[in-house]
């Protein structure tokens, strides 16, 4: 009778190691593009990379997202790389950087040209030569899913400044969702 109480202790304990596993994780296993340990060990390497974000990193409680776009931001003819670094939880994408050779020979490392680190829940877009930035806008009793506005930046390479440099910024309506109502 004895054993009958142990493989049922065994089983939840094992269960129990699963699922930290899978927090851990952010619930995957799945294991990191080429593309993501280079921008993962290029960023780590990098002295400007927030301490925060290396510590995401390293800690693995952060990840290169695998959505990687690769477009020619700079004008020279050459991809550069958009990475987010996001966190597989509700705060989402918090740094994006843009990786580029601009200004050096062709086999050159690739070094971070933009970097916006403190970010929450952020996304971004290419739009021809244009890094499009979205983060939201949460006002009291907005659900995650649904801010109440999405702020909007959108950057352009200076050729003359080596920098990318804010064109304009919008405050969009956000999402149509549903929202909390404060009790009372």
């Amino acid at each position: 009778m004895r054993r009958h109480r142990i493989v049922p202790a065994a089983l939840a304990a094992l269960a129990l190691t699963t699922a930290g596993v899978l927090v851990a994780t952010g619930g995957s296993q799945a294991k990191p593009s080429a593309s993501q340990q280079l921008f993962r060990t290029t960023l780590l390497e990098d002295a400007k990379t927030t301490s925060g974000v290396k510590a995401l990193l390293r800690d693995r409680g952060g990840f290169v997202s695998p959505e990687i776009e690769f477009a020619d931001l700079t004008g020279d003819s050459r991809s550069d790389a958009v990475v987010l670094v996001d966190t597989g939880g509700a705060a989402g994408a918090v740094a994006l950087y843009v990786f580029s050779t601009h200004g050096r020979a062709e086999d050159s490392s690739l070094r971070a040209v933009f970097r916006s680190q403190q970010l929450y829940r952020a996304s971004s877009e290419v739009i021809g030569d244009e890094l499009v930035l979205r983060t939201p806008r949460f006002v009291g009793g907005n659900d995650l899913c649904c801010p109440s506005k999405v702020l909007q930046r959108v950057y352009a390479w200076s050729d003359s400044a080596k920098a990318f440099k804010r064109r304009r910024s919008a405050e969009l309506p956000g999402p149509t969702g549903t929202t909390t109502t404060p009790a009372g």
